[in-house]
């Protein structure tokens, strides 16, 4: 065999065509290992975010379910009624607090004015003599329960 440098040689892995291909190769697979990578850090995170969300979500049903039944559940009761200060002098106000539970209506005995079913309720009233107050409720059955609460007046 006769060498021709006029002839077109044979370079198989040599030419700029061969490079490019392994170069562009070599990029895909660069890219997707690092996209591959890249999916795999969110989907941890989303996971960990998704159960962290879980644990709060349970902890607010707990503290919900607490609540509810801190504040007299599904029963019908008075939850509170006491006077404050229990005694006074002549002229002065107490504040009569009551709450009650599932209750349809309340009344206090001697009657005071703005009194309604409440988890909290709080009323002013100026005895002029030591008094008894009596809170009555009762619910949809028309079941009643009371409770009482002195104001002393000196």
């Amino acid at each position: 065999m006769i060498f021709d440098p006029k002839a077109p040689q044979e370079r198989p892995f040599n030419d700029a065509s061969s490079a490019r291909k392994l170069y562009w190769i070599g990029s895909a697979i660069i890219l997707s290992l690092a996209l591959a990578y890249l999916g795999w850090v969110f989907y941890s995170r989303w996971q960990t975010d998704r159960a962290i969300e879980e644990r709060l979500a349970n902890h607010e049903r707990e503290q919900a379910k607490q609540a509810y039944e801190g504040m007299g559940g599904s029963k019908f009761q008075i939850l509170a009624f006491y006077a404050s200060p229990t005694a006074v002098h002549r002229g002065e106000e107490a504040t009569l607090c009551y709450g009650v539970s599932n209750a349809k209506s309340v009344k206090l005995d001697p009657p005071v004015d703005a009194v309604w079913p409440s988890e909290e309720r709080c009323v002013n009233v100026t005895p002029s003599k030591t008094m008894t107050y009596t809170l009555t409720a009762t619910d949809a059955a028309g079941h009643t329960t009371s409770a009482t609460a002195v104001v002393e007046v000196r």
